[in-house]
């Protein structure tokens, strides 16, 4: 949730920055035009991961005990880093599709709201079946998965390679 959340101040960035004109003038510079674009990725990424790490000295205050050690910290950090770089990035095409800043803090909300339709918060196996189905299959729920088996132990399994790479579970089981 707090990768999803900081991905939306992204696209609201970008989009203001098209109604100022700032990436009218970056343009008659003599700047690469994705330096712009990957200037606001790297930015978000960094603070999407100082949140992270403020959730998990939160976590660990009340509480939290990983069960495995620093390899699987550091997958799972890289993992999560992946995961905010991704969403960073369609938060950008949002934000350059919007027609006005209001729109763009609106069109990435179903990124913040699916991980509430996935396994974070209870197994997709006591979820209905319509629920358990779309639960099982949204983005989020490999990443989550993948993530808690990292730091609670556990068998990564296909799920990891979905995770990193979407690709159909059945492939990837095979």
């Amino acid at each position: 949730m707090t990768i999803a959340g900081a991905a939306q101040g992204t696209a609201i960035a970008v989009a203001m920055d098209i109604k100022e004109g700032i990436i009218a003038r970056f343009r008659t510079m003599p700047v690469s035009r994705a330096s712009f674009l990957s200037g606001h990725v790297l930015a978000n990424v960094a603070q999407t991961m100082l949140g992270v790490a403020i959730v998990v000295a939160v976590a660990v205050a009340i509480g939290f005990r990983a069960t495995t050690g620093p390899v699987e910290w550091i997958l799972a950090a890289g993992l999560l880093a992946l995961a905010a770089l991704a969403l960073t990035w369609v938060s950008v095409a949002l934000g350059l599709v919007s027609k006005s800043v209001e729109t763009a803090s609106n069109l990435p909300m179903p990124l913040f709201l699916l991980p509430f339709f996935g396994s974070g918060f209870v197994p997709t196996a006591s979820m209905p079946d319509p629920l358990r189905w779309f639960a099982d299959n949204q983005p989020f729920t490999p990443i989550m998965e993948t993530v808690r088996r990292l730091l609670l132990g556990g068998e990564v399994g296909s799920e990891g390679l979905i995770a990193v790479a979407p690709v159909r579970a059945d492939i990837a089981q095979r």
